[in-house]
């Protein structure tokens, strides 16, 4: 359980009725991608800020966002295939952290695809307010605002959700959802993977041995070929979300539009992840990440799986080595 000076604040408030300088105009929701300087005015609000993080702990203790409190992607998904916990695990993580559906959650990271992350699977529960700040942790220092070091400080935890958990279970897929998505022709599977990992020329993971890309996914790109931690395709250099007809764009000449089904997927879910919030951002509804990617597929011998690297199609029991 952790303390932050921040407090929930109830939904329109002051601050959202206008854009301010800086927020997304091309965005229909552009109240969930913040500033640090919007941030900034929050000292002493209604909401919750927190700094995502993988086994980070020691990283946040030198030095955060003041106020912000601290979420570990090993709390929200665990190995071998690093999927979501359980609902029931992920509701604790929530309620101890002061969590419920109606409290304004913002998130950041040092890589922000810990934030997305977390902020997807906080969706998926039905926080209905939930940002990330737009660049992340980099964003923050780049403007030069303080800093503040120490661990967490335990707070008061919340007693219930205060709505039906999960409330947007749409918003997660399974292996066998994705299954019956290919083979009825129900929506469009997009990959988030870099052109290497998309054609089957490495799988982008040490721990992933299978190289080859899901039959029948398009292509939705992220970053540089070798970094499963960059999305550059979707980012200015200095890490903050491109324009929306930048992306939009980039996805239509890939066959992949809004309004059909799609469903993003990477290696095990932190691209995926921000993929689906960006789309989101965008105004993109029906939408979802399926939790197992290619790590999960994968495994499974009879899924169809391609290596264009190769030039061949590889079924049943065969995948790229």
């Amino acid at each position: 359980m952790y303390h932050t000076s921040f407090r929930h604040f109830p939904l329109p408030s002051p601050l959202d009725s206008i854009p301010l300088f800086g927020w997304r105009r091309d965005l229909p929701r552009w109240r969930h991608l913040v500033t640090p300087s919007w941030l900034t005015t929050l000292a002493g609000g209604r909401a919750r800020v927190f700094e995502a993080g993988c086994d980070a702990q020691d990283t946040y203790a030198a030095g955060h966002i003041p106020g912000a409190g601290y979420l570990d992607t090993t709390w929200f998904e665990h190995g071998p295939l690093w999927n979501k916990v359980p609902d029931a695990a992920l509701q604790r993580v929530l309620l101890a952290h002061g969590i419920r559906h109606d409290v304004t959650v913002i998130l950041y990271g040092r890589n922000v695809l810990a934030a997305a992350r977390v902020a997807h699977l906080l969706l998926y529960a039905g926080v209905a307010d939930v940002r990330l700040l737009d660049g992340g942790f980099a964003a923050w220092q780049r403007a030069g605002l303080p800093l503040e070091s120490g661990p967490p400080r335990p707070g008061p935890a919340a007693d219930d959700f205060g709505a039906p958990f999960p409330a947007r279970p749409d918003y997660l897929f399974d292996m066998d959802q994705v299954r019956g998505l290919l083979r009825h022709g129900q929506g469009t599977l997009v990959s988030i993977r870099t052109w290497n990992e998309y054609i089957g020329k490495t799988s982008g993971y040490s721990y992933i041995e299978a190289r080859g890309d899901i039959a029948g996914a398009l292509w939705g790109r992220a970053g540089e070929d070798g970094d499963v931690n960059s999305m550059a395709a979707f980012h200015h250099a200095d890490g903050r979300m491109k324009p929306a007809a930048d992306i939009l764009r980039m996805w239509a000449a890939g066959g992949i539009h809004a309004g059909p089904p799609a469903v993003f997927y990477c290696g095990t879910g932190w691209r995926a992840s921000l993929a689906f919030f960006y789309a989101w951002l965008m105004g993109w509804e029906r939408i979802g990440v399926y939790d197992g990617g290619w790590c999960e597929w994968s495994q499974a011998p009879d899924n169809p799986v391609v290596c264009r690297a190769e030039r061949q199609d590889v079924k049943l029991r065969r995948h790229c080595r």
